[in-house]
């Protein structure tokens, strides 16, 4: 610690000293700061994903249909915690309007959805319904409706209006196939467009299209009770790993019970690859910066010469000696580390706190946030600090076997 904080004969060991802290406290501030920054994106996404993702998804453990979805269903909905559970069913499809088609992802949710859904929170034209009715109470027309994302109403260039008629077709599921006329492979119908959304996440805005549920059965050709899934939304009451548990049981072992990372898995698990790798980048800067470190203790090391040979005289062994160089590495390396977590924590907390740092661009108004996310999460600062002490060992080993030389 002396040697450390004392002023050194040669201006070359304080500034390599000097610089040595600085750079591990700016590459821990940047550790903190850059894995805070991909919480925040992480919980954004989280919070899109909640207006449209139920809490939890039943879907079968094999196939794509749940036989007795309803009667589960009605089951699931009794639970302590459970405020609504509805069955689902998803499928690809083709929606063509005049001469435009594109290939879409279908959802047939049953009407006690919109509510329980952020439906109408994201509908940006229209009305989030289900089906549209006249005054007597009647489907208008006939025809059933259907909600576009805002890339498919885009894609196709329609808004809600009930003179957007669109058709959608499906494969067949079941019944035999005339190769010589390809369109009966194909189920078909019409429909009206009630509404368009928007949610901000590419995964629902690209290609995806909501129908009533009875409108999907038919279409896809499912069995009374079918269903692809069960969207189950909880009521606050019970924890939710308790509700998940709860479902689990009642569901059986021939079903999985997604929660709302677990139905966006690919996206998560994308954020947390950057995250890691980003991580990783900054590691080897770290790894990089602590040869300032090595370099300073060898200077140290030529310009104590005199102390160590008393030190010898007084009767000091090697590995005593050593141990001096070894402990002014570590004391550099975790002097840096604690600083730039302190820096680097107390910048996302003021960015969290107060927005110092907003996202601009050409068009403000299609940003849906005014500043970028973060979040300080204390298993991060824990990961750096055991990278930092890790780093310590290493370049307090060099040192050590640097000093076993002379």
């Amino acid at each position: 610690m002396r040697y450390l904080l004392s002023k050194k004969s040669h201006n070359a060991v304080n500034l390599l000293s000097i610089v040595s802290v600085v750079g591990v406290a700016v590459a821990t501030a940047a550790m903190v700061i850059v894995l805070s920054v991909f919480n925040g994106f992480s919980d954004l996404a989280k919070s899109k994903l909640s207006m449209i993702d139920p809490d939890f998804l039943v879907s079968p453990a094999t196939g794509k249909v749940i036989a007795d979805a309803d009667s589960l269903s009605r089951a699931i909905s009794a639970l302590p915690g459970v405020a609504s559970a509805s069955p689902v069913v998803s499928e690809q499809a083709l929606i063509v309007k005049s001469d435009a088609q594109m290939p879409v992802n279908v959802m047939g949710i049953a009407p006690d959805e919109v509510a329980a859904t952020g439906l109408r929170a994201i509908t940006i034209d229209g009305e989030p319904i289900v089906e549209i009715l006249d005054i007597d109470g009647s489907p208008l027309s006939g025809f059933p409706t259907v909600m576009l994302s805002i890339g498919v109403a885009n894609e196709i260039g329609l808004r809600s209006d009930v003179e957007n008629f669109v058709k959608l077709y499906v494969p067949k599921r079941r019944g035999r196939i005339n190769t010589a006329n390809p369109m009966t492979a194909f189920r078909g119908d019409t429909l009206i467009v009630s509404g368009v959304y928007c949610v901000d996440q590419a995964e629902y805005d690209a290609d995806m299209v909501i129908i009533p549920l009875p409108t999907a059965r038919r279409l896809l050709d499912y069995r009374h009770g079918e269903a692809s899934g069960i969207r189950v939304h909880l009521d606050g009451t019970v924890a939710p790993s308790k509700a998940a548990a709860s479902i689990g049981r009642s569901a059986g072992d021939a079903v999985r019970v997604l929660d709302r990372e677990a139905q966006q898995q690919k996206s998560f698990s994308m954020i947390r690859i950057e995250k890691w790798v980003t991580l990783l980048m900054l590691v080897f800067i770290l790894i990089i910066t602590s040869f300032n470190i090595i370099s300073a203790i060898y200077i140290l090391r030529v310009e104590k010469q005199g102390n160590m040979n008393v030190l010898r005289a007084m009767g000091a062994t090697p590995g005593m000696i050593r141990n001096i160089f070894a402990w002014q590495g570590r004391l550099i390396t975790v002097a840096g580390g604690l600083i730039g977590i302190v820096i680097g924590s107390a910048l996302v907390l003021a960015q969290q706190q107060f927005g110092l740092i907003r996202l601009r661009g050409a068009n403000p108004s299609a940003f849906t946030i005014e500043s970028y996310p973060v979040r300080l999460q204390g298993g991060d600062l824990l990961i750096i600090m055991a990278i930092i002490i890790v780093i310590a060992l290493l370049t307090s080993y060099i040192a050590t076997f640097s000093s076993k030389k002379q």
